[in-house]
């Protein structure tokens, strides 16, 4: 199977059906910054017009701006805005930027993940392993490109205040959250939710490629890329697959984004040597395997074998996780997909060059 030509048609059928839909929230934010990436990559102007429509619609729309949720759409108003110049995309932007940099700290560094929203008054104050995707990610490429050193500091330092609350000290995996008035990570027993443990793999090599060599940061987090990779390794399943608990093998199911997230993060570090080549190796094997589950809807093309949105229950979380239904075309699945074709393309003519 030509696995490149086959995502990029899912991904101009994800196009055509009209995703990302107007939410001004995080599943539609990384889908609309993978195909501001995809753009990139094939260096054509082939999704512009539809991430286009997606900002137009919130410069005439303004969104909330309240949690690390709500600021990863930053990730496709600063891409329009360095494209396209208008203003509205800028004022969009800044509005996140300031969020980002003045929202009032829960611990140290970090934000509530929930911010001050509404539905963040029903949850205890915490932090989520999401966060390093939705809210260190965009404020670490645009201080790296608009030299604002402090803001780089503050990306940099969320990997590391991260591990410390929400990595298990010897398996190494990561738990969904961190509640700060309880003082202990959530769930409490060990479960490891696997699209969380996704987002860090794929989020971390984005944020390295900020730093500069000598940022005191840097050792910090490739150490933790390290050693959750190779708590990772032995959890892939023969098929390519991660299951959405970790450490529940067998007793759960396999998990498209996440086996996307861990090809995203694995591939990326391989092209950089943040990581060495075994970790390449097993990303091919699973990007390859959720590009082999793209099949034919009466819509258009699907990417099925997707969670659906995921919180840490304050009650039963292992069911929380084990019972949420799958579905197709998941806005956050297909953006999974979508940064990994990128590094698996880049991987494999890397290879091809050595041979």
């Amino acid at each position: 199977m030509d696995y490149v030509k086959r995502v990029l048609e899912l991904a101009d059928s994800a196009a055509a059906q009209g995703k990302p839909g107007c939410r001004w929230m995080w599943g539609e934010a990384l889908l609309g910054y993978a195909f501001t990436e995809l753009d990139a990559w094939l260096g054509e102007d082939r999704y512009l017009k539809h991430i286009e429509q997606y900002g137009d619609h919130f410069t005439e729309h303004s969104p909330r701006v309240d949690q690390a949720d709500t600021s990863a759409p930053a990730l496709i108003t600063y891409a329009l805005q360095k494209k396209l110049g208008k203003p509205g995309y800028k004022v969009l932007t800044d509005r996140v930027l300031d969020y980002i940099k003045n929202e009032p700290r829960l611990m140290d560094d970090a934000v509530n993940h929930l911010g001050n929203s509404l539905e963040g008054k029903f949850y205890p104050k915490s932090i989520w392993v999401d966060s390093l995707m939705m809210f260190s990610v965009f404020p670490a490429r645009y201080a790296a490109e608009n030299g604002d050193p402090e803001l780089l500091d503050f990306a940099a330092r969320q990997p590391g205040l991260y591990a410390g609350t929400m990595q298990d000290p010897e398996d190494k995996l990561w738990y969904h959250s961190y509640w700060v008035k309880q003082k202990t990570h959530y769930p409490r027993k060990k479960l490891f939710w696997g699209r969380g443990n996704g987002w860090v793999i794929a989020a971390l090599p984005m944020i390295l490629d900020q730093l500069p060599e000598d940022h005191p940061e840097r050792p910090g987090i490739l150490k933790i890329l390290e050693e959750t990779s190779a708590a990772l390794l032995p959890c892939q399943r023969e098929d390519g697959f991660w299951e959405t608990v970790l450490n529940k093998q067998g007793k759960t199911y396999r998990e498209a984004s996440a086996t996307a997230l861990m090809a995203c993060g694995w591939l990326h570090s391989a092209n950089k040597d943040y990581l060495p080549q075994v970790y390449g190796e097993a990303g091919v094997k699973a990007f390859e395997s959720v590009s082999s589950l793209i099949t034919q809807r009466k819509k258009g093309l699907a990417l099925p074998e997707i969670s659906g949105p995921t919180i840490p229950l304050p009650l039963l979380p292992y069911p929380g996780y084990k019972l949420i239904p799958r579905g197709d075309n998941w806005d956050y699945g297909l953006a999974a997909l979508f940064l990994a074709l990128i590094q698996y393309d880049r991987y494999l003519k890397t290879q091809e060059k050595e041979i």
